[in-house]
C-alpha cells in the first residue's frame, strides 16, 4: 500500500503562485495514477487534476484548467501541483490520491485507493 504525504499549503493572496507537493512511499510509483482533489469550506470534495503513470494523459477540472499544472517526478517519487493566478475559491484542503493504472480512465475519488492527510491552503486578501 502506498503512503502519501502532502506539503506546501499555507496562506496566500489572490494572484499568487504556489506549488503543492506529494511524497509517495511504499508502492510501485511508476505504475500508479495520481490525482489531486480539494474540499473547500462547506463544500463537497472536488476533482482538481490527475496524471497517469506515463505522463500521457493529464486531466484538469474546468475551474483550474489553464491555471494549475500537475506533474510527477518518477525518480523522486513525487507529485506536484503548481498553482498560478490563485483565486479565493481555491481555498480548501488539498488531498493527493493514488490509484491503479486504469484509474485515469474514470478519475473519480472512489477509484483512488490511497490518500494523504491533506494540506490546508487559504487564499486571503
Amino acid at each position: 500500500q502506498v503512503q502519501l504525504v502532502e506539503s506546501g499549503g499555507g496562506l496566500v493572496r489572490p494572484g499568487d503562485s504556489l506549488r503543492l507537493s506529494c511524497a509517495a512511499s511504499g508502492g510501485t510509483f511508476t505504475t500508479l495514477t495520481f490525482g489531486w482533489f480539494r474540499q473547500g469550506p462547506g463544500k463537497e470534495g472536488e476533482f482538481v487534476a490527475t496524471i497517469d503513470w506515463q505522463d500521457r494523459t493529464i486531466l484538469y477540472s474546468d475551474s483550474v484548467k489553464g491555471r494549475f499544472s500537475i506533474t510527477r517526478d518518477n525518480g523522486k517519487n513525487m507529485v506536484y501541483l503548481q498553482r498560478n493566478n490563485i483565486q479565493f475559491h481555491d481555498t480548501g484542503v488539498y488531498y493527493c490520491g493514488a490509484g491503479s493504472g486504469t484509474t485515469i480512465l474514470i478519475p473519480r475519488s472512489c477509484r483512488y485507493y490511497s490518500w494523504g492527510q491533506g494540506t490546508l491552503f487559504i487564499v486571503s486578501p
